[in-house]
């Protein structure tokens, strides 16, 4: 979950004119990563050959 600290510094490392785009964009990766970090801390991953597997139609051989 993101907090008010992380969205805070986030908006301080943004030059000092930046498009509202730019701040979603920042936003949404947070969250994503975010989410990332929660999957991983509760096992919610796959191996290496998994995702392969799982994702074996759009690698490229």
């Amino acid at each position: 979950m993101l907090t008010k600290e992380k969205l805070i510094e986030t908006i301080k490392e943004l030059p000092d004119s930046f498009s509202v785009e730019d701040l979603f964009e920042r936003i949404i990766f947070l969250q994503k990563v975010e989410i990332g970090l929660e999957q991983s801390k509760s096992g919610q991953v796959f191996t290496t050959s998994e995702a392969r597997e799982r994702l074996k139609k759009w690698l490229l051989k």
